[in-house]
């Protein structure tokens, strides 16, 4: 009589096997996903921050607003000027009538935001720093990602370009006038003169058309402009007097 077979039978694999391998092969497309995401995040900063400082040393070749006008009006007048030949009452101007504290806060004015807000004003205020961004890097408008944008930027230029460095790039690259941009096109366009001989009048009267270059004239202004331009020469001057222009040097 012949025994009973005593070799066991082979155990099948536990049924959850194939589900944790599954599991596993999405846990590592999930972290493959994740390190992409992350250096791709780090490739563009990298990028950002490169073409920020570049701009510190390189003459930004204009921004979005200016080829816009450009297609549409069919040229426009600009001639870059470094800092040392604009006369420095037009950069204090400038501060007094967009910007009085831009020499103190860090791209942000949280006093002048906080007195809009408390105001329950409508009207902006943004900084020199942040027209600046604006001007060079992105687009006009009131957009949120714009505005995003504009604050990641800010913060940049700030930290990589020096105040002296901020103004002048905003001087030569903001619109005076519908196809004028910057400081000595828009000299030699109202007074036929060049940046670096402005008069405190001259230059307060540039100051007071940047709020609406295309509806104001600097050399045929109106009762409101001419009240405007005396406020910004003696704005000029409180500044020149109490430190605030210090960062700017001249």
């Amino acid at each position: 009589m012949s025994r009973p077979s005593t070799k066991s039978k082979p155990k099948k694999a536990p049924k959850s096997a194939p589900r944790r391998n599954v599991l596993d092969r999405a846990a590592d497309g999930l972290r493959w996903v994740r390190r992409k995401f992350w250096r791709s995040l780090a490739v563009v900063f990298l990028v950002l921050v490169a073409w920020v400082l570049l701009y510190r040393f390189v003459a930004p070749p204009g921004g979005i607003y200016m080829f816009q006008e450009y297609r549409r009006i069919g040229e426009i007048q600009r001639q870059w000027v470094p800092m040392d030949q604009i006369a420095p009452v037009m950069a204090r101007s400038v501060i007094a009538a967009e910007d009085a504290n831009f020499c103190l806060h860090w791209g942000f004015d949280m006093a002048e935001i906080r007195k809009v807000i408390a105001q329950g004003s409508t009207r902006g205020a943004s900084t020199l720093s942040q027209q600046t961004v604006k001007n060079v890097f992105l687009w006009h408008g009131r957009d949120w990602v714009r505005k995003a944008l504009e604050s990641g930027f800010t913060l940049m230029v700030e930290a990589l370009w020096p105040k002296r460095r901020i103004l002048e790039v905003y001087l030569n690259i903001a619109e005076f006038d519908e196809g004028v941009f910057g400081v000595e096109a828009a000299a030699q366009r109202y007074f036929r003169v060049s940046a670096r001989d402005l008069t405190a009048v001259q230059a307060a009267r540039l100051a007071a058309v940047l709020p609406s270059p295309k509806t104001r004239d600097a050399a045929n202004p109106t009762q409101f402009l001419r009240n405007r331009s005396a406020s910004i020469v003696d704005g000029a001057a409180t500044i020149a007097r109490d430190g605030r222009a210090d960062c700017i040097g001249g």
